[in-house]
């Protein structure tokens, strides 16, 4: 369906913009348009990369083992299925701590790879088990401690207070992470 829907909004404002006679203004939003998201995108590259490599230096020291200690109370009271899945209680908390540092793309390899190891040990395959329903939506809440990507576009865009976003991601994503655990039980009373 998209794919239908942009091919017409790119042709009804070509449309407009010959019958217009704006044809000079659409060649200059084009080139300014690419400059801009080579602009973005190497902002973020750069970002990506700094951060990382920060957390590759963080899984070979024992800063990740210390983090892991901290939240693996809130794992094991999350994920009650997993009480004797040591290591796939790990490879869920650093998908957690990737996110919380802002680390989206650093966070998905890492997410991938619990939601195989969970379905491993899930009885039906053809579901989503209740742990795997669970680190689904807190992953995708995305409870982050400094939302790198929005502060590296927002920089890369000209913004003069580059952080003023931070008390407002960290409250949204928490009544997200909140609103969403509580659903989420919610259907698995139902379910039983």
């Amino acid at each position: 369906m998209i794919n239908k829907i942009w091919p017409f909004f790119i042709l009804i404002s070509i449309i407009f913009v010959v019958f217009l006679g704006n044809i000079e203004k659409l060649n200059e939003a084009i080139f300014n348009s690419a400059e801009n998201a080579i602009s973005v995108t190497v902002t973020i590259l750069g970002t990506m990369c700094i951060w990382n490599g920060l957390m590759k230096i963080a899984f070979n020291t024992s800063l990740i083992s210390f983090a892991y200690k901290l939240i693996k109370p809130l794992i094991s009271l999350l994920f009650p299925e997993l009480k004797d899945k040591e290591i796939i209680k790990k490879e869920i908390s650093m998908n957690v701590i990737a996110n919380f540092l802002g680390l989206g793309n650093a966070a998905t390899p890492l997410g991938l790879k619990a939601i195989k190891s969970m379905q491993v040990v899930n009885d039906d395959k053809s579901k989503l088990s209740n742990s795997m329903m669970t680190f689904i939506l807190l992953n995708t809440a995305s409870i982050q401690l400094i939302p790198t990507t929005v502060i590296s576009i927002r920089k890369s865009l000209g913004s003069q207070n580059i952080a003023q976003i931070l008390i407002p991601t960290w409250c949204a994503t928490v009544c997200a992470a909140v609103s969403g655990i509580i659903a989420v039980r919610i259907i698995m009373k139902i379910k039983k």
